[in-house]
């Protein structure tokens, strides 16, 4: 699968709520995200834009891995949108590990036993909403994401690993539009990790 998606800072949940009632969505689940992130022993994700996860959505666990992010390239129109922030189109692998691994000791035990350094847990109380049809279908999320903020993701999932470049052009120009119709302006480009460990340096740094 590839992943097209945009993060937003949002204040009000109630009011963005409502909006994407308004937009036609439909509400697919809330559960609380758990999310222990790990680094590669040889190289740093953080050099490298990757991202590889153990999540546990109501305790149900789940590994996913998230290649580098490929280059925007936006147009003109979607500037405004996009100046601060960028949207994301990568590569995404993702399975579930239950039954065998219940609750994804094993798979966060083999990480370590490889190298894998553990690096933070991010939390969230997650809201899911479906907006579109079957074969066009987006997914908006509305986060309240633990010591880091309320955010929301727009996302767009492409059911192929090698997209074309007009392919990821159509779902990075959808996410834009839906992004001005739910009145979405204050994008963020740093993953809910990287801002959580930044505030976390703050702090150690204040201490």
């Amino acid at each position: 699968m590839f992943e097209i998606e945009m993060k937003f800072r949002v204040d009000d949940h109630d009011g963005l709520i409502e909006r994407i009632a308004q937009a036609g969505g439909v509400h697919v689940s809330r559960m609380t995200n758990e999310d222990t992130y790990f680094n590669h022993p040889c190289r740093d994700f953080v050099q490298t834009g990757e991202a590889l996860r153990i999540r546990r959505e109501d305790g149900v666990p789940m590994v996913t891995y998230k290649a580098p992010k490929l280059g925007v390239g936006l147009s003109a129109e979607s500037d405004a949108a996009n100046s601060a922030g960028q949207v994301k189109a990568r590569e995404e692998l993702e399975w579930r590990l239950d039954p065998g691994d219940q609750d994804g000791t094993s798979m966060q035990r083999l990480f370590q036993h490889l190298g894998f350094r553990q690096v933070a847990v991010v939390t969230k109380d997650r809201r899911t909403y479906r907006i579109g049809s079957d074969h066009a279908a987006m997914t908006v999320t509305v986060d309240e994401v633990e010591s880091v903020g309320r955010y929301a993701e727009i996302e767009c999932m492409l059911p192929t690993d090698a997209p074309t470049d007009e392919e990821v052009a159509e779902a990075r120009g959808r996410v834009v539009k839906l992004a001005g119709e739910l009145a979405l302006a204050e994008a963020e480009s740093r993953s809910y990790l990287r801002m959580l460990l930044e505030k976390l340096e703050s702090e150690s740094g204040e201490a």
